[in-house]
């Protein structure tokens, strides 16, 4: 019987769900997985790219945590594809292989003044909040009014952080590094600005309910952005979680805080709708001082279009979170206009020619761009399982695909990788610290600390 040696790069939803897909697939040959991760911990952007303190996550982990101790997956952390292990080793031992990479670093902004001090990509800014090892430990979180260009979930999760009083974090497994810096927040205002209108936006209900239910911040809507054309009227009419979006705008719009003309709370979250930023505006020592955006008005199909007035918000710093982009691998072909990894449903496309390059996929944002949620992973996953299932004429043919070639390999480079037994370790000793404070877990921040830990060194 032939047996598939399958190397998975990205230990995040994608590529754990693609694991599972396939060994719950039917076929005619036995499947042997290994996960490379190049974090010391999997989940990826559900570990490091959501906000600490939504509590539905929890049943993604659950999710992904169950695959994972089947038993029937190895993995290798703290292993970077490219350094510690390339294309032609994977060549050498496997059959194939699907790049789950996903996209961490945010999409340009091109106006002027973006590159401003004090202005900020947002993902730099979570991957912070939520303990990631390979950024700076601490933030600069300098001004009482903040912006934040975006108007997806990834926007309204840090613009909830940064609106949200540190104490209120202490419940969740935020980092003690990022709870102290919190504390010791002078914000009073937080500005979130989208280009498009209230019945257009991209967050979903619960993100926007969730701001509603911050301690002590008011919400602050304007009228004037609720002037809806047809096509809003229709959307809002047809669409269920457009309707329930407007229903929770709508009761902010009677609160005191509407217009920004009234309320009792020490903290604001402002939102303004059809807000095209055109020019970051900075102080004489390069700094961000104001947002300058356009008015915008819709086009009557889903669009807008500029209405020529300009509008100046003072700022002391910004963030953008308009969405992310991948990130090229080393010898894969890469898609510099999309952030993508060219393929056709999830068979890599050579760079020159189009042709399908045999042995290679992707899946999860690498695959398909930063869109969709883990219903779309699952799907994507599929689809890509699907194709590699049915392209066994085309498998590579390794020289060495015992199991047994990998860690030896991995040993003589000196890479200390971690395993699946390394990450319950970690799992394991991030609870116990939380467990004297109440807490479900505390996030163990440095890269070297995370490793020491899961090999028990």
């Amino acid at each position: 019987m032939t047996k598939l040696r399958l190397a998975i790069v990205g230990a995040g939803p994608a590529g754990i769900y693609a694991a599972d897909i396939l060994l719950r697939t039917e076929r005619s040959f036995e499947v042997s997985i290994d996960l490379f991760e190049h974090l010391p911990a999997p989940y990826g952007l559900v570990r490091y790219g959501v906000a600490p303190d939504h509590p539905r996550i929890k049943g993604v982990v659950s999710a992904l945590r169950g695959v994972l101790d089947r038993g029937d997956i190895r993995i290798f952390g703290n292993v970077k594809f490219g350094e510690d292990i390339t294309l032609d080793d994977l060549k050498q031992h496997y059959n194939a292989v699907i790049f789950s990479t996903g996209a961490i670093r945010d999409a340009d902004l091109n106006i002027p003044g973006i590159d401003a001090k004090e202005s900020y990509g947002a993902a730099d800014f979570v991957s912070w909040y939520d303990g990631h090892p390979d950024v700076p430990r601490t933030w600069p979180i300098t001004a009482q009014h903040v912006g934040m260009i975006g108007n997806g979930n990834v926007a309204l999760d840090a613009a909830r952080v940064l609106a949200k009083h540190a104490d209120d974090l202490l419940s969740t497994e935020i980092p003690a590094n990022v709870y102290e810096i919190l504390k010791e927040s002078p914000v009073t205002d937080v500005h979130v600005f989208g280009r498009r209108g209230p019945a257009q936006v991209k967050f979903t209900p619960l993100e926007l309910r969730e701001l509603g239910e911050l301690n002590d911040v008011d919400m602050v809507v304007y009228d004037e952005d609720f002037d809806y054309d047809e096509a809003s009227k229709e959307a809002i009419a047809t669409n269920k979680q457009v309707k329930v979006i407007d229903r929770v705008l709508q009761k902010w719009r009677e609160l005191p805080s509407a217009n920004g003309a009234g309320g009792s709370a020490s903290r604001r979250l402002h939102l303004h709708f059809w807000a095209k930023p055109v020019e970051v505006k900075t102080d004489d020592e390069g700094r961000v001082a104001a947002l300058v955006y356009e008015r915008t008005t819709s086009d009557g199909a889903g669009g807008v279009v500029g209405t020529g007035e300009l509008r100046e918000q003072p700022l002391g710093q910004l963030y953008r979170a308009i969405g992310y982009f991948g990130s090229p691998l080393k010898d894969v072909p890469f898609d510099d206009r999309h952030g993508v990894i060219p393929n056709h449903e999830g068979q890599v496309l050579a760079e020159d020619s189009n042709d399908i390059l045999p042995g290679v996929y992707a899946t999860g944002w690498i695959k398909r761009g930063p869109v969709g949620l883990i219903g779309h992973t699952k799907s994507d996953a599929m689809e890509t399982v699907t194709h590699l299932v049915n392209d066994q004429g085309s498998w590579w043919q390794p020289a060495d695909p015992s199991e047994e070639a990998i860690p030896a390999l991995l040993t003589s480079r000196g890479v200390k990788w971690t395993d699946l037994e390394g990450w319950h370790r970690l799992d394991e000793h991030e609870v116990a610290l939380g467990e004297p404070e109440g807490r479900e877990r505390i996030k163990v921040v440095p890269r070297d600390e995370m490793i020491r830990i899961s090999r028990g060194e």
